[in-house]
């Protein structure tokens, strides 16, 4: 959520910001400045009611003392209680508005951000490592994993419809391999405390996180008599989430988690794209990153959190680059993303396998979560970021494509293989 003060004193920025998002000013919640307007005008006018309250408070009283009647102003005064208590009314269904018309405004851009309308402005920073040269025609890993016996989306797609996948025998522990080399070299190493949070979460909570009312279309949702839970899409949001409506000190920052978790999304809007394989599920898999800075560490720690990602790419030996997404391409509640994407033989592309952001402090607006720089000092929001490190799923692909053999085979790369038992290829059996 944006600052109210800020937007308002701000408009031409603000429209010139989310023009450059190539998104429109959504005004379906309502119009901030002119719900603005009238919130002033409001508080004006009950400020000068209650003025009016305390001068005839006073007048009521030295009548009372000098035996003089004041009935008169006393009956004004109950038509001024009940105008009081009609505009307080409306006060707060204003505010409530305004609440609402923010809640559907994305976040601004960095500008440090490339302007570009789309993917085409986004800019390459780095390329890290060669693609592998195969003496073959490289397959894609929806072939691969059901000839080794590892992936089967038939039985998936039988159990639970399209857009699932069931792994199995050495593609299941693979992908707890996985899981575990990513978190040990997450906590050992980089620094970030494990987290096990909820899968399920309240409205209210992804409401602060930036997910409702924005993706409700796109989330899975249960309900138990009176109450509504969703499925967490990323662990981002309960991690985000933990610290709302809390104050620390200066002294407990930076918090760095990761978090293991299923995530749920419905993909709604991506009908057609990436239907075969795993790249595109309603249910995966993912090792997430998140960070609580303070403003002035946020950019940095950006950079640090893209680098905690890019270790477990180089360690597995894995091709990538580093992209910076221009203003057009970046998620609702970022400030500024680098997407990390991997080399697919079986694609002939970089594919997406992390996104990193700094979301400043529209998540913590949203969640009230703030931190005192010093003792006594008025509190400040926290600006929160959150990276995959990495997408599991998606690595599983990458390992399988890259590391496939002429024979169907594939090798386990070489630092996953004490989780794996030892094992060094994966193959039919």
């Amino acid at each position: 959520m944006l600052d109210l003060r800020w937007v308002v004193e701000n408009r031409a920025a603000v429209e010139e910001m989310l023009a450059a998002r190539g998104a429109s000013l959504d005004l379906s919640q309502g119009d901030p400045w002119a719900l603005d307007a009238e919130r002033r005008a409001l508080l004006q006018k009950v400020e000068q009611l209650r003025h009016r309250q305390r001068v005839c408070g006073e007048e009521i009283a030295r009548r009372g003392r000098a035996r003089e009647d004041a009935g008169g102003l006393k009956a004004e005064m109950k038509g001024v209680s009940d105008e009081i208590k009609t505009l307080e009314n409306r006060l707060a269904e204003v505010e409530e508005a305004i609440r609402r018309a923010l809640l559907v405004i994305p976040n601004l851009p960095d500008a440090s951000v490339p302007r570009g309308r789309d993917a085409s402005a986004n800019v390459e920073v780095r390329r890290v490592g060669a693609p592998p040269r195969f003496d073959f025609k490289p397959r894609p890993h929806f072939e691969l994993g059901p000839e080794l016996g590892i992936v089967d989306f038939e039985r998936a797609a039988k159990i639970s419809g399209a857009r699932f996948a069931v792994q199995t025998g050495a593609g299941a522990r693979l992908e707890r391999a996985l899981v575990d080399f990513m978190l040990d070299l997450h906590t050992r190493e980089r620094g970030y405390t494990e987290v096990v949070p909820p899968y399920l979460v309240t409205p209210d909570t992804m409401l602060r996180t930036g997910q409702l009312p924005k993706f409700e279309g796109d989330l899975f949702k249960t309900r138990t008599g009176d109450r509504d839970l969703y499925l967490i899409p990323t662990a981002e949001v309960p991690l985000t989430a933990l610290h709302g409506d809390e104050i620390l000190e200066a002294s407990d920052l930076p918090k760095h988690y990761v978090s293991f978790t299923p995530c749920f999304r419905s993909e709604a809007g991506s009908y057609g794209k990436d239907v075969r394989g795993l790249i595109r599920l309603h249910q995966f898999h993912k090792v997430e990153l998140v960070k609580l800075t303070t403003p002035e560490t946020s950019m940095a720690e950006l950079e640090s959190m893209v680098g905690d990602a890019e270790e477990v790419l180089r360690r597995l030996g894995l091709a990538y680059r580093v992209v910076l997404l221009c203003t057009g391409d970046m998620g609702f509640n970022s400030a500024k993303t680098y997407d990390l994407e991997v080399w697919l033989p079986g694609q002939d592309a970089y594919r997406e396998i992390s996104s990193c952001s700094t979301c400043s402090d529209f998540q913590a607006r949203r969640g009230s979560l703030r931190y005192r720089a010093e003792a006594k000092a008025k509190p400040r929001f926290v600006h929160t970021l959150n990276g995959s490190g990495l997408a599991v799923g998606r690595t599983l692909v990458a390992i399988l494509e890259n590391y496939q053999q002429a024979d169907g085979s594939v090798v386990v790369p070489e630092v996953l293989r004490p989780y794996m038992g030892g094992l060094e290829r994966i193959t039919k059996g």
